[in-house]
């Protein structure tokens, strides 16, 4: 997977991962703090300290995702068989949902990318296992 990233393109800090992007690969607009660098991250290194070494100017990755169902009753089924996951890195990763009309918006808040994509490919499965366990059962019945 570290190679897929490394030939993914590259932000403005040439794809090496030592400029001001906390990720390879993607695009960040914050810069590096004014005394350099962040820190390479060691595999299974805290990431919280990473983010305070980062300081207060890092501003947070936000990923939004709207799906639609068929009636307003199965986007309230989604959400209340999505909701009570609880994000394991609560401090570092946010994830909000709600439904609007027949839409089920989901809205995370990251200050880490790749717990930001984790945590969206779990949801993603978790959304998939939902949506087939309703169209195995057929549509719900209004009570």
């Amino acid at each position: 997977m570290r190679e897929a990233d490394a030939h993914a393109g590259g932000g403005a800090d040439g794809g090496d991962g030592q400029g001001g992007h906390s990720c390879r690969g993607v695009v960040d607009t914050a810069a590096a703090p004014a005394g350099g660098a962040p820190p390479a991250h060691a595999p299974g290194s805290s990431r919280d300290a990473a983010s305070a070494a980062r300081g207060s100017g890092m501003r947070p990755h936000i990923f939004t995702l709207s799906v639609p169902f068929p009636t307003p009753l199965e986007a309230e089924i989604a959400h209340g068989s999505l909701a009570p996951d609880a994000e394991p890195h609560q401090r570092v990763i946010g994830k909000d949902l709600t439904v609007s009309g027949r839409i089920l918006v989901v809205r995370w808040k990251a200050e880490d990318c790749r717990l930001l994509r984790i945590s969206v490919i779990n949801f993603l499965d978790q959304l998939s296992l939902v949506v087939r366990t309703m169209q195995r059962f057929g549509p719900p019945v209004s009570r």
